[in-house]
């Protein structure tokens, strides 16, 4: 048996590989360009379709969810083989359990290019060695579940068994990608609650409608004047991180500045993807000329 520490130098290992492979960007740039200007030439339609996809209707994202269909499928069908595959019950059984881990394999895929458009340099490299491994190992099923249904179980049954540890690689560097380089993942600090304002402007250094960083006991903050209103939001998008200070006051909304979410000002909720987690909110009171905040309660 492999050392736990050895299988993790493998691991660490061919994944440092897949991100010093340069010729990987030129694949890269022309995928991400052909995926953002598909759903841009749906217009309205188009960013519905974006936004569904990456999960903002879920406040989570949807690729990691539709992934354990086809892991799941996929492990069933190894299970049913290994136990009498060739029964014939139990071997429609295992054939069903792959056409299901394909058409899941398919949505993870489409959900996957989704969210990978967003990202960059090596976690780019990385996002699209993941791909192309869950590819390779797409591509092995459904020539497994072809040879099946033509008679020649025994060479599917290799086929998928090979699949299978292909997954299984995709599977590990997926989990690099969120685990290690936090993509996917709620990038919006939630600061430990407290029950007195604290002092972090001038009211009048604040003008209508641009919005400005400021920060509270080490929490970056972004202040936003609309009307009589001053609203306070976390200044680091929940998506990968954007500065919100930097962004697009939209009416009632503010715009992150890196992909474009959109965030409505009274309470942080997601109006416009990619971010798919709410930004968490300050509350606001002027006492003496300075704008104080406070964490807004949960509830």
């Amino acid at each position: 048996m492999i050392p736990e520490t050895h299988v993790r130098q493998i691991g660490e290992a061919a994944i440092e590989a897949i991100e010093r492979q340069d010729w990987i960007d030129v694949i890269g740039d022309r995928l991400q360009k052909a995926v953002s200007a598909a759903f841009e030439v749906g217009g309205d339609a188009g960013r519905r379709v974006r936004d569904f996809l990456h999960g903002t209707w879920l406040g989570h994202p949807l690729h990691p969810a539709i992934t354990d269909v086809p892991l799941g499928a996929w492990t069933t069908a190894l299970v049913l083989d290994a136990a009498g595959g060739h029964t014939e019950g139990i071997a429609r059984a295992a054939d069903t359990a792959i056409g299901v881990g394909i058409a899941g394999a398919v949505g993870a895929a489409v959900t996957g290019l989704t969210d990978w458009q967003h990202t960059v340099g090596g976690d780019r490299r990385v996002g699209l060695g993941h791909a192309l491994l869950n590819t390779t190992a797409l591509a092995l099923y459904v020539a497994s579940f072809t040879l099946r249904r033509r008679g020649a179980r025994d060479l599917g049954r290799g086929l998928s068994v090979l699949g299978f540890l292909v997954a299984g690689g995709a599977a590990y560097v997926g989990g690099a990608l969120v685990y290690d380089r936090r993509i996917g993942v709620n990038h919006a600090p939630r600061p430990e609650p407290w029950t007195d304002f604290v002092p972090v402007l001038r009211e009048t250094e604040l003008p209508q409608g641009s919005p400005r960083r400021v920060e509270a006991r080490g929490v970056a903050l972004v202040l936003v004047r609309r009307g009589d209103q001053i609203h306070a939001l976390v200044e680091s998008c929940a998506h990968l991180g954007g500065p919100l200070s930097e962004g697009r006051v939209e009416g009632d909304t503010i715009r992150c500045p890196w992909h474009g979410s959109l965030f409505a000002l009274d309470d942080g909720r997601v109006l416009e993807g990619p971010s798919t987690f709410p930004q968490p909110c300050f509350e606001v009171r002027v006492r003496g000329g300075q704008i104080e905040v406070r964490p807004r309660s949960e509830g």
